[in-house]
Protein backbone atom coordinates (compact mmCIF):
# COMPACT_ATOMS: atom_id res chain seq x y z
CA UNK A 1 0.00 0.00 0.00
CA UNK A 2 2.77 2.41 0.94
CA UNK A 3 4.45 1.92 -2.44
CA UNK A 4 1.18 2.64 -4.26
CA UNK A 5 0.68 5.86 -2.28
CA UNK A 6 4.23 7.00 -3.01
CA UNK A 7 3.76 6.32 -6.73
CA UNK A 8 0.48 8.26 -6.66
CA UNK A 9 2.33 11.14 -4.97
CA UNK A 10 4.92 11.24 -7.73
CA UNK A 11 2.28 11.03 -10.48
CA UNK A 12 0.27 13.82 -8.85
CA UNK A 13 3.40 15.95 -8.98
CA UNK A 14 3.75 15.42 -12.72
CA UNK A 15 0.45 17.16 -13.54
CA UNK A 16 1.63 20.24 -15.52
CA UNK A 17 -0.93 22.86 -14.50
CA UNK A 18 1.08 25.70 -16.04
CA UNK A 19 1.47 23.88 -19.33
CA UNK A 20 -2.24 22.99 -19.48
CA UNK A 21 -3.41 26.50 -18.59
CA UNK A 22 -1.05 28.13 -21.10
CA UNK A 23 -2.11 25.65 -23.81
CA UNK A 24 -5.71 26.70 -23.23
CA UNK A 25 -4.56 30.21 -24.23
CA UNK A 26 -2.76 28.89 -27.30
CA UNK A 27 0.72 29.23 -25.78
CA UNK A 28 3.36 26.52 -25.45
CA UNK A 29 4.99 27.50 -22.18
CA UNK A 30 8.13 25.52 -22.98
CA UNK A 31 8.82 27.78 -25.97
CA UNK A 32 8.33 31.21 -24.40
CA UNK A 33 10.02 33.18 -21.63
CA UNK A 34 12.26 30.98 -19.52
CA UNK A 35 10.72 27.80 -20.93
CA UNK A 36 9.74 26.82 -17.39
CA UNK A 37 6.25 25.47 -16.70
CA UNK A 38 5.82 27.18 -13.33
CA UNK A 39 3.75 30.15 -12.19
CA UNK A 40 6.48 32.77 -12.66
CA UNK A 41 6.83 32.02 -16.36
CA UNK A 42 3.04 31.89 -16.71
CA UNK A 43 2.88 35.34 -15.12
CA UNK A 44 5.46 36.72 -17.55
CA UNK A 45 4.10 35.14 -20.71
CA UNK A 46 0.39 34.44 -20.23
CA UNK A 47 -1.19 36.58 -17.51
CA UNK A 48 -1.86 37.20 -13.82
CA UNK A 49 -5.07 35.17 -13.56
CA UNK A 50 -3.46 32.18 -15.26
CA UNK A 51 -0.43 32.49 -12.96
CA UNK A 52 -2.69 32.38 -9.89
CA UNK A 53 -4.40 29.23 -11.19
CA UNK A 54 -1.02 27.65 -11.91
CA UNK A 55 0.31 28.56 -8.47
CA UNK A 56 -2.79 27.12 -6.81
CA UNK A 57 -2.58 23.89 -8.78
CA UNK A 58 1.11 23.45 -8.03
CA UNK A 59 0.54 24.11 -4.32
CA UNK A 60 -2.24 21.53 -4.27
CA UNK A 61 0.02 18.82 -5.70
CA UNK A 62 2.36 18.95 -2.73
CA UNK A 63 -0.46 19.39 -0.24
CA UNK A 64 -2.38 16.44 -1.70
CA UNK A 65 0.60 14.08 -1.49
CA UNK A 66 1.29 14.81 2.18
CA UNK A 67 -2.40 14.80 3.13
CA UNK A 68 -2.92 11.49 1.34
CA UNK A 69 -0.21 9.87 3.41
CA UNK A 70 -1.49 11.38 6.66
CA UNK A 71 -5.11 10.33 6.18
CA UNK A 72 -3.87 6.85 5.27
CA UNK A 73 -2.40 6.61 8.76
CA UNK A 74 1.29 7.00 7.98
CA UNK A 75 3.56 9.16 10.10
CA UNK A 76 5.77 12.15 9.43
CA UNK A 77 8.63 10.34 7.63
CA UNK A 78 6.31 8.87 5.00
CA UNK A 79 4.28 12.06 4.72
CA UNK A 80 7.47 14.03 4.11
CA UNK A 81 8.68 11.47 1.58
CA UNK A 82 5.38 11.74 -0.28
CA UNK A 83 5.82 15.51 -0.43
CA UNK A 84 9.34 15.11 -1.78
CA UNK A 85 8.09 12.70 -4.43
CA UNK A 86 5.41 15.17 -5.51
CA UNK A 87 8.12 17.82 -5.89
CA UNK A 88 10.30 15.34 -7.79
CA UNK A 89 7.36 14.61 -10.09
CA UNK A 90 6.90 18.33 -10.69
CA UNK A 91 10.62 18.89 -11.30
CA UNK A 92 11.25 15.71 -13.30
CA UNK A 93 7.96 14.48 -14.84
CA UNK A 94 8.43 11.13 -16.55
CA UNK A 95 5.65 11.95 -19.04
CA UNK A 96 7.45 15.08 -20.27
CA UNK A 97 10.98 13.76 -20.70
CA UNK A 98 11.82 14.80 -17.13
CA UNK A 99 11.58 18.49 -18.04
CA UNK A 100 9.45 20.14 -15.39
CA UNK A 101 9.24 23.16 -13.15
CA UNK A 102 11.38 24.36 -10.26
CA UNK A 103 9.30 23.00 -7.43
CA UNK A 104 8.84 26.06 -5.23
CA UNK A 105 5.04 26.09 -5.06
CA UNK A 106 4.77 22.31 -4.82
CA UNK A 107 7.34 22.28 -2.01
CA UNK A 108 5.44 24.97 -0.14
CA UNK A 109 2.17 23.09 -0.58
CA UNK A 110 3.79 20.00 0.92
CA UNK A 111 5.26 21.99 3.81
CA UNK A 112 1.96 23.69 4.63
CA UNK A 113 0.39 20.29 5.30
CA UNK A 114 3.47 18.60 6.77
CA UNK A 115 4.26 21.41 9.24
CA UNK A 116 1.86 24.35 8.83
CA UNK A 117 3.87 26.92 10.79
CA UNK A 118 7.07 25.98 8.98
CA UNK A 119 5.24 26.24 5.66
CA UNK A 120 3.74 29.60 6.60
CA UNK A 121 7.09 31.07 7.62
CA UNK A 122 8.62 29.76 4.39
CA UNK A 123 5.91 31.58 2.43
CA UNK A 124 6.44 34.79 4.42
CA UNK A 125 10.20 34.74 3.86
CA UNK A 126 9.75 34.09 0.15
CA UNK A 127 7.22 36.92 -0.19
CA UNK A 128 9.28 39.35 1.90
CA UNK A 129 12.41 38.84 -0.21
CA UNK A 130 10.33 38.93 -3.40
CA UNK A 131 8.68 42.20 -2.33
CA UNK A 132 12.01 43.83 -1.49
CA UNK A 133 14.09 42.54 -4.41
CA UNK A 134 11.46 41.69 -7.06
CA UNK A 135 13.41 38.46 -7.66
CA UNK A 136 11.19 35.39 -7.29
CA UNK A 137 14.23 33.12 -7.49
CA UNK A 138 16.07 34.97 -4.71
CA UNK A 139 12.97 34.76 -2.53
CA UNK A 140 12.76 31.00 -3.04
CA UNK A 141 16.47 30.44 -2.49
CA UNK A 142 16.43 32.50 0.71
CA UNK A 143 13.30 30.79 2.06
CA UNK A 144 14.65 27.29 1.47
CA UNK A 145 18.13 28.16 2.74
CA UNK A 146 16.41 29.07 6.03
CA UNK A 147 14.12 26.03 5.98
CA UNK A 148 16.38 23.85 8.19
CA UNK A 149 16.45 26.65 10.77
CA UNK A 150 12.65 26.86 10.65
CA UNK A 151 12.39 23.11 11.23
CA UNK A 152 14.64 23.47 14.28
CA UNK A 153 12.74 26.47 15.65
CA UNK A 154 9.44 24.62 15.39
CA UNK A 155 10.98 21.43 16.83
CA UNK A 156 10.27 19.08 13.94
CA UNK A 157 13.05 16.73 14.96
CA UNK A 158 15.59 14.87 12.88
CA UNK A 159 12.96 13.84 10.32
CA UNK A 160 11.92 17.44 9.68
CA UNK A 161 15.52 18.61 9.56
CA UNK A 162 16.49 15.89 7.09
CA UNK A 163 13.49 16.68 4.90
CA UNK A 164 14.33 20.38 4.95
CA UNK A 165 17.79 19.72 3.52
CA UNK A 166 16.32 17.50 0.79
CA UNK A 167 13.73 20.14 -0.16
CA UNK A 168 16.47 22.79 -0.21
CA UNK A 169 18.77 20.64 -2.36
CA UNK A 170 16.02 20.16 -4.96
CA UNK A 171 15.36 23.92 -5.00
CA UNK A 172 19.05 24.71 -5.47
CA UNK A 173 19.49 22.12 -8.22
CA UNK A 174 16.55 23.53 -10.18
CA UNK A 175 17.71 27.12 -9.66
CA UNK A 176 21.29 26.69 -10.89
CA UNK A 177 20.79 29.00 -13.85
CA UNK A 178 18.96 31.55 -11.70
CA UNK A 179 21.88 31.61 -9.27
CA UNK A 180 24.29 32.18 -12.15
CA UNK A 181 22.17 35.04 -13.52
CA UNK A 182 21.79 36.59 -10.07
CA UNK A 183 25.56 36.61 -9.65
CA UNK A 184 25.95 38.14 -13.11
CA UNK A 185 23.21 40.72 -12.52
CA UNK A 186 21.13 39.35 -15.40
CA UNK A 187 18.24 37.74 -13.53
CA UNK A 188 14.79 38.98 -14.55
CA UNK A 189 12.65 40.64 -11.91
CA UNK A 190 8.95 39.89 -11.49
CA UNK A 191 7.04 42.14 -13.87
CA UNK A 192 10.00 42.30 -16.25
CA UNK A 193 10.40 40.36 -19.49
CA UNK A 194 12.76 37.43 -19.43
CA UNK A 195 16.43 38.15 -20.15
CA UNK A 196 18.09 35.85 -22.65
Amino acid sequence: MIVVLLIVSYIAGTIPFGLIIAKARGIDLRRVGSGNIGATNVLRTVGKKEAVFTLTGDLMKGAFAVALMKVSGYGAPYAGLAGLLAVTGHDYPVFFRFRGGKGVATSIGALLVYAPYVGLFTVLIWLAVLFISRYSSLGALTAFTLLPLNMLVFKKGLTGLSLSFLFAILIYIKHRENIRRLLQGRESRVGQKKNN
